[in-house]
């Protein structure tokens, strides 16, 4: 039997993480950065293929079973999530699987990639037993530099930017590998391995968008695919652990603001792989950037591209910005011309001394009410996120911010419990301030049963988690918001939000 050089795998535990969230109203994002990584090692000349066990809906046997039938040097799972708080909730599914492969006589290496285990590296060995190898960076030269030898205890000593169980049960970190740099992006990481992962009838139709990218119409929110133009974030919000993919040092504990920095790929490579997206009739498109609406530098000429190639009537595509940054004369009929119809922007809170206290920049100088309407006025819907029980919030705090959400009543809101997240500045100082932390992986998930987020100064966790989800209810339930959504999408796409507030989450640390 042929020996493939290297199997990606993107674990899943999506009614862990999600409850009955999961079946239905869950989005089901393709593993991008498995599509990154096994594009970059086939354009090296390494041998490759991709299993997505949540897309398939694979068992852990029949996930054995595909390892088996491929028969890797090398297995790779990729635990990067594609909102911040994945790479760690992730890690559920993906140590079940990985402790499930040992207990089958599989004697394959078995190496995580991650923003978790790059946050925590050391920690993550110790405490996993059936991982063998953890990638401390984006991973990209380091993958392809392990791969070049033959795996085994000896060689490992000699491949920068990994963290592995030596012989003698001992785990030790080598020194850090560096990153793809800007001049190298369309060479190194030269697009995605789109031809690896499995459907159904055409390509992508087995994920699908969140239910408001598609207009709360569930009917068309496949298929479905996401793609970068750059990397990182130049920011350093305290919540945020986005940059840990930038990690460039061997500390035990990793800091996602020590690593802030962004990476583009160029306006040329990027249209090529919408070229690709549309030839194979993908219409509802995320760009996953942290940052879209930055740098004029690279989004300008995209936006331009798109609209030159005619995508901008055809595309449904969502994107982030900060709240301070779409103010240039021209940009929101740009982008929106472009086929963005969602912008996702961090609100995080009503409270100014709260959103001073988390970093967010020139953003307390922003008037939000106004920026809203601007981006409405554009025919963009505004996806507005925020955040309760950050540092510094109080009962009345929080109160402002749900106030303020339900007077901005933007056509789709996201509602956080804050949560120290590995490779955050707020992980950090939970940990040196003694507050007490999750013990799962599951506990960081937002949706979770096992959800466990920070207490602070003046509300317990308890306090946070129980007016979140009463939030989360009274926004979707109110009478501007849902009469927003029946002027544009009509009583269908009500419904279908009315029907997702009676879905209860159950939550541990609630009594439930």
């Amino acid at each position: 039997m042929n020996m493939l050089d290297v199997l990606f795998i993107a674990p899943s535990n999506a009614q862990g993480l999600y409850q009955n969230l999961s079946k239905d109203y869950a989005a089901i994002e393709p593993p991008t950065w498995a599509c990154l990584l096994a594009e970059s090692c086939r354009t090296n000349g390494y041998t490759v293929d991709i299993v997505d066990t949540g897309a398939e809906k694979l068992t852990l046997q029949q996930t054995c079973d595909r390892i088996s039938e491929k028969n890797p040097r090398l297995i790779c799972i990729v635990v990067y999530g594609q909102n911040v708080n994945a790479g760690t909730t992730a890690m559920s599914g993906a140590v079940r699987l990985s402790e499930y492969i040992k207990s089958q006589g599989i004697d394959t290496p078995i190496s995580f990639i991650g923003s978790h285990v790059q946050a925590l590296p050391t920690q993550t060995l110790k405490r996993e037993n059936s991982i063998d190898i953890a990638f401390t960076n984006e991973g990209v030269y380091a993958l392809n530099n392990l791969l070049s030898t033959d795996i085994s205890k000896e060689m490992l000593t000699k491949v920068r930017g990994i963290c592995y169980r030596k012989e003698d049960g001992t785990v030790t970190m080598n020194p850090p590998e560096k990153l793809v740099p800007q001049s190298r992006m369309d060479i190194d990481l030269p697009g995605y391995a789109w031809d690896l992962l499995p459907f159904n009838e055409k390509p992508f139709d087995l994920y699908r968008c969140p239910m408001w990218h598609a207009e709360y119409d569930h009917t068309s929110r496949s298929p479905y695919a996401s793609v970068f133009s750059s990397l990182g974030c130049q920011f350093k919000c305290g919540f945020c652990m986005i940059n840990m993919i930038n990690r460039d040092d061997d500390d035990e504990i990793g800091v996602a603001g020590n690593y802030s920095m962004m990476r583009y790929w160029s306006t040329e490579h990027v249209l090529k792989q919408f070229d690709k997206l549309i030839e194979m009739g993908v219409y509802n498109v995320r760009i996953i950037d942290e940052m879209f609406l930055l740098n004029p530098k690279y989004y300008i000429p995209l936006c331009e591209g798109l609209i030159e190639r005619g995508y901008g009537e055809k595309l449904r595509m969502w994107a982030y910005s900060r709240i301070d940054t779409i103010r240039r004369p021209g940009i929101l009929k740009l982008v929106r011309d472009a086929g963005i119809r969602w912008l996702g922007l961090g609100i995080e809170s009503g409270d100014r001394n709260v959103r001073l206290e988390v970093s967010k920049g020139k953003f307390q100088d922003v008037d939000i009410h106004d920026v809203v309407r601007q981006v409405e006025e554009a025919d963009i819907n505004v996806g507005g996120n925020f955040i309760f029980g950050l540092p510094g919030d109080t009962m009345e705090s929080m109160k402002k911010t749900l106030d303020l959400a339900i007077d901005l009543a933007p056509a789709m809101a996201n509602f956080y419990a804050s949560m120290p997240l590995p490779g955050s500045q707020l992980y950090k100082d939970s940990i040196k301030n003694g507050i007490e932390m999750p013990e799962s992986y599951e506990a960081y998930s937002w949706h979770s049963y096992e959800t466990f987020p920070a207490s602070n100064e003046n509300l317990s966790n308890v306090e946070i988690l129980r007016f979140r989800d009463n939030a989360y209810n009274e926004y979707h339930t109110s009478p501007k918001f849902l009469s927003k959504i029946q002027k544009k999408y009509g009583d269908v796409a009500v419904q279908n939000i009315v029907d997702n507030t009676k879905i209860k989450l159950k939550r541990r640390i609630l009594g439930d």
